[in-house]
C-alpha cells in the first residue's frame, strides 16, 4: 500500500473531526481570495496554515470566526454550519479567536481585561446584586497564572511590553473557554527571546487544556516548534498538507513558500 507525500486534501468529511470546510470560496468584486478550500480539523491537532503574503490566510480565518461570510461552501463544527452565524455566537460554541493586532483594553489593568472576558462569557454584563470587582475572581486569577502574568496583574494593560499584551490576549481568548484556539500569527512583532517564550507557552497551554489549534504564521522556527500538522495555501488554494517532515520535503511548497532554507526550519 501506497501513500503520497504530503497528501493532498479530501471531498470526504474525515470521522470524528471537529472542523469541516467544504468547498469554500471568497469572492472579492472578481478576486478570487479563497478558491475551493478543503480543511478538517481534528481534536487536540496543533494544525498551521502557511503561504506567502496575500495567499488568503486571514481571509480564511475570517471565514471560518464569522467575520466574513463565503460566496459558497460550508464550515461545519461538529457537524453543524457555522453560516450566517456572528463571530461572539460562535466563539459561545467553542471557537475562539486572537488577531494579529492586539485587541485589548488598553487603559484597563491585566487582572480587569481577564475579568472582563470571563463575565462576558458567562453572560454576566449587569449585575444589581454584586459589584463587578468581585465576580469569577478565582477563575481570572487562574488564567492570570496560565499565561505568566501574576506579577503584572495591576499593571495598565496599555502599558505592558509588546510580548506580554500578546499573552494577555491569549488569556482573553481563553476565558471564553474553547475548545479549539485560533491565532492569527501570534508571533508576529516579537523579540527572538519573546517568540520562544510564546512557543513554549502556547505548547504548554494546548497541551494542559487538550485545546485544538489552529494558527497562522510566518515565522517557520513557530511553525515546526508548535504544528503536528501544516496546511499551504497558494492563490487561496491549499495545495498540499501533512507532517511538518512531508511538508519540509515537499518539492511544490518549497517552490512557492519554503525555498531551500525549508530544511532547517527557517523562513
Amino acid at each position: 500500500m501506497t501513500t503520497s507525500s504530503p497528501k493532498l486534501f479530501s471531498e470526504t468529511i474525515q470521522p470524528h473531526s471537529l472542523l469541516d470546510v467544504k468547498n469554500l470560496n471568497k469572492n472579492f468584486a472578481g478576486f478570487q481570495a479563497i478558491d475551493g478550500v478543503n480543511f478538517h480539523l481534528f481534536p487536540r491537532e496543533r494544525h498551521a496554515i502557511i503561504g506567502p503574503n496575500g495567499a488568503g490566510k486571514t481571509t480564511f480565518f475570517n471565514l471560518l470566526t464569522g467575520h466574513l461570510q463565503p460566496t459558497s461552501g460550508q464550515v461545519l463544527y461538529k457537524g453543524h454550519s457555522l453560516r450566517q452565524l456572528a463571530p461572539h455566537n460562535i466563539v459561545r460554541l467553542g471557537l475562539a479567536r486572537s488577531f494579529q493586532l492586539i485587541n485589548i483594553y488598553p487603559r484597563m489593568t491585566v487582572f480587569q481585561n481577564i475579568q472582563v472576558a470571563v463575565i462576558a462569557r458567562n453572560k454576566k454584563h449587569f449585575s444589581f446584586f454584586k459589584s463587578a470587582n468581585s465576580l469569577f475572581q478565582r477563575e481570572s486569577e487562574e488564567l492570570l497564572e496560565l499565561v505568566t502574568l501574576v506579577e503584572e496583574r495591576e499593571v495598565i494593560a496599555g502599558e505592558l511590553a509588546y510580548g506580554k499584551q500578546k499573552q494577555l490576549e491569549l488569556a482573553i481568548s481563553l476565558a471564553s473557554n474553547p475548545e479549539v484556539l485560533l491565532l492569527d500569527e501570534p508571533t508576529a512583532g516579537m523579540s527572538t527571546s519573546e517568540t520562544n517564550e510564546a512557543i513554549s507557552l502556547i505548547k504548554e497551554i494546548s497541551s494542559a487544556r487538550s485545546l485544538t489549534l489552529l494558527f497562522t504564521e510566518h515565522d517557520m522556527g513557530v511553525v515546526f516548534g508548535i504544528a503536528d500538522q501544516i496546511s499551504v495555501l497558494h492563490h487561496g488554494k491549499i495545495v498540499a498538507t501533512g507532517s511538518p517532515e512531508e511538508v519540509r520535503n515537499n518539492t511544490t511548497v518549497k517552490n512557492i513558500y519554503l525555498g531551500d532554507g525549508a530544511t532547517d526550519g527557517q523562513s
